[in-house]
């Protein structure tokens, strides 16, 4: 057999992964009702996802009339406290996901996930779903400090570090819905399938992404399609 391209894959979790639209949907209403805003449509909240739960919060805000600044640090505890406390009502894996983590856990690829949201919460999330032992690092937006989730290359940077201190390779790819994932991956100089399912802020082909996908069914022959870096 071929030996697959990649040690590592690593995914984004909101609209990647995981279809999480109305959970969030519901978290962000919740901090709107707060300030007596107008609920926001779920299908429109998975337009403002991508960047972390406060730039979530600061579109929903705008979208309903403006960011109340004084307000801001308020409201985003009580999203966070309200989504940790509803964190897996109506949220699942995307269609095919769990064959997929299957087919590459089947080809010895290390599997992580990289995301924005803040790590507490996608380990809660992951725990909830059964999912968390599939992955070998759980790396969130705050897990390195501030100003340091993507499109920064960092956390996926330290995604194949956590895989060499194992004995793995640093072979990686990233799989991803947002510029945020495709900005990130671009600066690590790790090649990125983009899902056309997922919380698309941009038309998917217009990511930048090495490989687009439509579901996680073609995800693991698109990556057989790919290089990695040479120099990992």
């Amino acid at each position: 057999m071929t030996r697959f391209p990649f040690d590592i894959v690593g995914f984004d979790l909101d609209g990647t992964l995981l279809d999480t639209h109305e959970d969030l949907a519901a978290a962000v209403n919740h901090a709107l009702a707060q300030v007596g805003r107008a609920p926001v449509p779920a299908s429109e909240v998975r337009k403002l996802v991508g960047g972390g739960a406060k730039l979530m919060l600061e579109r929903a805000l705008t979208l309903t009339g403006g960011v109340p600044e004084a307000e801001l640090p308020r409201l985003h505890a009580e999203l966070l406290r309200f989504y940790g406390d509803n964190i897996a009502i109506r949220t699942e894996l995307f269609p095919g996901g769990l064959a997929m983590l299957d087919g590459l856990a089947a080809r010895d690829v290390k599997l992580a996930v990289v995301t924005n949201k803040v790590e507490k919460l996608a380990v809660r999330l992951l725990d909830e779903l059964a999912l968390s032992g599939r992955f070998f690092t759980i790396i969130g937006g705050d897990t390195l400090g501030p100003g340091r989730s993507k499109p920064r290359p960092d956390l996926l940077d330290e995604m194949i570090r956590r895989a060499r201190d194992l004995g793995g390779g640093g072979r990686a790819a990233y799989v991803g819905d947002s510029s945020f994932d495709t900005g990130a991956a671009r600066a690590a100089g790790l090649p990125c399938v983009a899902v056309g399912f997922g919380f698309n802020d941009m038309p998917v082909g217009e990511l930048g992404a090495s490989a687009v996908i439509g579901h996680f069914d073609e995800l693991i022959g698109a990556l057989e399609g790919l290089r990695p870096d040479p120099s990992r």
